[in-house]
C-alpha cells in the first residue's frame, strides 16, 4: 500500500520536501481530468476489478438532457398504457365476471395494488446486487408479459370453470405485479442516472416528465401494448450503465444489526457515548456506509406517514369507480361507462405538470415563499382530503335514490292497482295505506312492514266496488313486495310478488314484464333478450339491461305479432311493464318505476377528481424526486424501493378497512380524509425539523471527520485509467 501525507500536515520526516509537495499539488491539479487513485479509509475494503470511465449520452436536441432519457420516457409510457388499461377494468371485470360482491372486489383490487409497491424491494436487490437496473428491467418485462398472456387467457368464458378462472386470473396478476413492482425501483432512478452530476436542474425536471409520461400512458390506456417494450431495448447502447455494487439492501440491514447489538452489549455508564445510535456500527463498518445508512433512515423515517396519501389515491379505482355506477353518466353526445372516469386523473396531470412547473411554482417563488418539498406534500395531502371530503357529499346525494336498508323482522310493501276502479287495501294489525289506490295510479313509495318474526302470515283486506274480500299471504323478513290487485273473470283478485331489494349493479337497468292478458305471450326485446310470460297477470322475473331507449322489441301472442315500446330505461333503475290489451295493431303497456334512476349526475365527480390530481402532482412528483436527491448513488433503488412501499402499505390499510369494518361509504369516506388531516399535521411537524441533505455533501464531510482520526494518514489504491 502506497502512503502519502497531506501537504497541510504537520512533516515528521525531514525527506518531505518541497519537491514531494511540488508532486502532491501537481497531482491535485490533475485529478479532476483523470483519476489516478481512489481515496479510501484505512478500514475500507479496496474496490475490486476494473472500473469503466462512464461514456458521455449524445443530448437531446442541443440541450443539457441525454438522448437516453427518451428511451425511458417512451418505455415508461407503454408500460404505463399496459398497466392502466389492465387496472381501470379489475374491479368491475371481479363483479360481473366472477361475481363478487363490492367489499370482496375491493378487497383484492387493492391486494393486487399492494402487491405491486411490495415487489419493488425484490427489483431493489436484483439492480443493486446482482443484474444492475438495465438487466433488471429487461428481465422483469418478460415477466410482466407472460403475466399479460396468462391473465388473458384466464378471462376467455369458454375456457373451463369459474375455479379456471379465478386460479388463471390470480397467477396472472401475480406475475403482473412482481413484473410492474420489479421496475418500478429502477426506471425511475436508471433515468436519473443518464444525467451527470453538474445538470442537477435537468435532473428535477427528468422526474415531472416521466410522471407526465406515466399518465400519458394511463391516460390511453389498452391492453394490448407490453410489446412495445422493445422500445427500452433499442436505446440500450446510449444507457450509462451504472455495474452493481453488491448487495446493498442486505449490507444495509447486516450494518443496522449489528448496531443494534452493539449497542445492547454496551450499556453500561463507563462506555462513552456516540453521537448516533448507528455509530455503535463503526467497529465492523466503514463511515461512509454508516454516512449513507444515516441519510436512508432519516428518510425512511419521514416516509412513515406517507401511505395515509395513497390509501386514499388509489381508491380511485375501487371505490369511486363503484360510485360512478350509481350515477348518471349520459352526457348527451355520449355516455361514459363507470371505469372510463378514471380518464379524468391522468389526463388532469398532463394539464397540471406544465401548468404548476411553468406557472404556479415560478409565481410562488416571485412571492419570496419557500415552498419546499415537505411543505409541497403536504399541501397534496390536504388536496386529496378535500377530495375525499367531497366524495362523502356526493355519496350522501346517491344514498338519496337507494332502497331503505332492510333489518332483522321487518320488509317492504307497495301496491299496484291494475283494476279498473280504486281499492282500499288494509293489512291486519297494521296501519297502512290509508288512502285508497287509483286505477294504475302510479305508486307511492315503499311502505315499512313489521313482523313479528322472521316470518309471518297476514290476513289482507280489498275493498273494491262495496265489496269486502280476504287473502292470506305469508311476508318474510327482508324482502321487499308488490301487492297486485286486478280483475279476472270479472273478480277482484291479487298476487303478492316479491321485488328488487337493491339497486342494479354496474349502472344496469331491471325490467319485468306483467302480462295481463289471457293468452301468454313471447317478448322480444333488441332482438337479443326473449322472455316468455304466462297469462293472467303472472309476472317474469327481472331482466338487466343496459341503460338506453328500447323502442324495437317485438310482442308474440295467438293473435300475432305486434311493435313493443318500452321507452328509456336508465341507470340504476327498476321497471315493472304491465301488458294491459292489444288494440290497434299495437300492443298497450303501463309502465312503473319501482326504483328510483340514478339522478345524480357523474359530472359531480369532476371536483374530486380535480383536487386529488392537483394532489398528486404536489405529492407524488415532488416526493419521486425528493427521494432520489436524498439518497446516495449506491443506495438510490433501495431509497426508490422505500418509497414504492408506501404505496403498497397504503393500499394494505384500504383491504383492512373494506374487510374488517364495513361501513356506509360516505361514513368511510369521511374516516379516510380525517385520517389524513391527522396524518398531515403528523408529516408537517415532522418535515419542520427535517434537514435535506446533499449526499454529495455528507460524504466530503465524512472524509474530512475520518482523515485526522487516522493519524492524518490516507491510503490510495492505483486504478487503471485511460491515460
Amino acid at each position: 500500500m502506497l502512503e502519502i501525507f497531506p501537504v497541510n500536515s504537520p512533516q515528521p520526516h525531514s525527506m518531505v520536501g518541497d519537491k514531494a509537495r511540488g508532486e502532491m499539488n501537481a497531482f491535485q491539479r490533475n485529478e479532476s481530468k483523470e483519476t489516478l487513485f481512489t481515496f479510501i479509509s484505512a478500514g475500507d475494503d479496496p474496490p475490486k476489478g476494473d472500473f469503466p470511465v462512464q461514456k458521455k449520452s449524445p443530448k437531446l436536441c442541443g440541450s443539457n438532457y441525454p438522448l437516453s432519457i427518451a428511451f425511458i420516457v417512451v418505455n415508461e409510457f407503454c408500460e404505463r398504457f399496459s398497466y392502466y388499461g389492465m387496472r381501470a377494468v379489475l374491479t368491475l371485470y371481479f363483479l360481473s365476471f366472477f361475481h363478487w360482491d363490492e367489499n370482496l372486489s375491493t378487497a383484492v383490487y387493492h391486494a393486487f395494488s399492494a402487491l405491486c409497491y411490495f415487489t419493488p424491494v425484490v427489483g431493489a436487490i436484483m439492480a443493486d446486487s446482482w443484474l444492475g437496473k438495465y438487466r433488471t428491467i429487461i428481465y422483469l418485462s418478460i415477466v410482466y408479459v407472460v403475466g399479460h398472456l396468462i391473465k388473458s387467457v384466464g378471462a376467455i368464458p369458454s375456457l373451463g370453470n369459474q375455479v379456471v378462472h379465478v386460479i388463471l386470473s390470480m397467477v396472472g396478476l401475480f406475475l403482473i405485479a412482481l413484473g410492474t413492482g420489479g421496475i418500478k425501483p429502477c426506471v425511475s432512478a436508471f433515468g436519473g442516472d443518464q444525467f451527470e452530476e453538474e445538470h442537477t436542474s435537468e435532473r428535477s425536471k427528468f422526474f415531472s416528465i416521466f410522471y407526465l409520461s406515466i399518465n400519458a400512458g394511463s391516460l390511453i390506456s389498452t391492453f394490448v401494448t407490453p410489446v412495445l417494450r422493445v422500445v427500452f431495448i433499442a436505446g440500450s447502447g446510449l444507457y450509462r450503465k451504472t455495474p452493481p455494487q453488491g448487495n446493498i439492501l442486505l449490507e444495509v440491514c447486516k450494518c443496522i444489526g449489528f448496531a443494534i447489538k452493539n449497542r445492547l452489549k454496551n450499556r453500561s455508564s463507563q462506555i462513552p457515548k456516540r453521537d448516533h445510535w448507528l455509530d455503535w456500527a463503526s467497529e465492523k463498518y466503514s463511515k461512509q456506509l454508516i454516512g449513507e445508512i444515516k441519510m436512508v433512515t432519516r428518510v425512511l423515517f419521514l416516509f412513515i406517514p406517507l401511505p395515509m396519501f395513497w390509501a386514499l389515491f388509489d381508491q380511485q379505482g375501487s371505490r369511486w369507480t363503484l360510485q360512478a355506477t350509481k350515477m348518471n353518466a349520459d352526457f348527451g353526445i355520449y355516455v361514459l361507462q363507470p371505469d372510463q372516469m378514471q380518464f379524468l386523473n391522468p389526463l388532469l396531470i398532463l394539464v397540471f405538470i406544465p401548468i404548476f412547473d411553468l406557472g404556479l411554482y415560478p409565481l410562488i417563488n416571485m412571492c419570496k415563499f419557500n415552498f419546499t418539498p415537505i411543505r409541497k406534500m403536504a399541501t397534496g395531502m390536504i388536496l386529496a382530503g378535500m377530495a375525499f371530503g367531497l366524495a362523502a357529499i356526493v355519496e350522501v346525494k346517491i344514498n338519496e335514490t337507494d332502497m331503505p336498508r332492510l333489518v332483522p323482522e321487518e320488509s317492504l310493501i307497495r301496491v299496484l292497482n291494475l283494476a279498473k276502479n280504486p281499492v282500499q287495501v288494509t293489512i291486519q294489525d297494521k296501519d297502512l295505506f290509508q288512502q285508497p289506490v287509483g286505477a294504475f295510479q302510479n305508486p307511492a313509495e315503499y311502505s315499512k312492514l313489521l313482523l313479528n318474526g322472521e316470518q309471518q302470515s297476514l290476513r289482507f283486506t280489498l275493498r273494491y266496488q262495496g265489496l269486502s274480500l280476504p287473502f292470506n299471504y305469508t311476508v318474510k323478513e327482508k324482502l321487499v313486495y308488490s301487492l297486485i290487485v286486478f280483475e279476472a273473470e270479472g273478480n277482484l283478485s291479487s298476487h303478492l310478488i316479491t321485488d328488487l331489494e337493491a339497486k342494479p349493479e354496474n349502472g344496469l337497468a331491471a325490467v319485468r314484464f306483467i302480462n295481463g292478458l289471457n293468452q301468454d305471450v313471447n317478448l322480444t326485446i333488441d332482438s337479443k333478450w326473449f322472455i316468455a310470460v304466462q297469462r293472467n297477470y303472472s309476472a317474469s322475473e327481472y331482466s338487466l339491461l343496459e341503460r338506453d331507449k328500447y323502442n324495437n322489441g317485438k310482442c308474440i301472442t295467438e293473435m300475432g305479432e305486434f311493435p313493443l315500446e318500452l321507452g328509456l330505461l336508465d341507470f340504476g333503475a327498476s321497471y315493472t311493464i304491465v301488458i294491459t290489451n292489444v288494440s290497434g295493431g299495437a300492443v298497450k303497456t303501463w309502465k312503473s318505476e319501482d326504483i328510483k334512476a340514478n339522478n345524480v349526475h357523474m359530472a359531480w365527480q369532476l371536483p374530486q377528481y380535480l383536487l386529488i390530481s392537483a394532489g398528486e402532482v404536489m405529492f407524488s412528483i415532488t416526493g419521486l424526486a425528493f427521494s432520489y436527491s436524498q439518497s446516495p448513488a449506491s443506495m438510490k433503488s433501495v431509497l426508490q424501493a422505500g418509497w414504492l412501499l408506501t404505496v403498497a402499505v397504503g393500499n394494505t390499510f384500504v383491504l383492512v378497512v373494506a374487510q374488517t369494518a364495513p361501513m356506509a361509504q360516505w361514513a368511510e369516506f369521511v374516516l379516510f380524509t380525517v385520517l389524513l388531516f391527522a396524518v398531515c399535521i403528523i408529516f408537517s411537524v415532522m418535515g419542520y425539523f427535517y434537514v435535506s441533505v446533499d449526499p454529495e455533501d455528507l460524504e466530503e464531510k465524512e472524509e474530512k471527520r475520518e482523515t485526522p482520526s487516522r493519524g492524518n494518514m490516507i491510503s490510495l489504491v492505483t486504478q487503471k485509467t485511460k491515460l
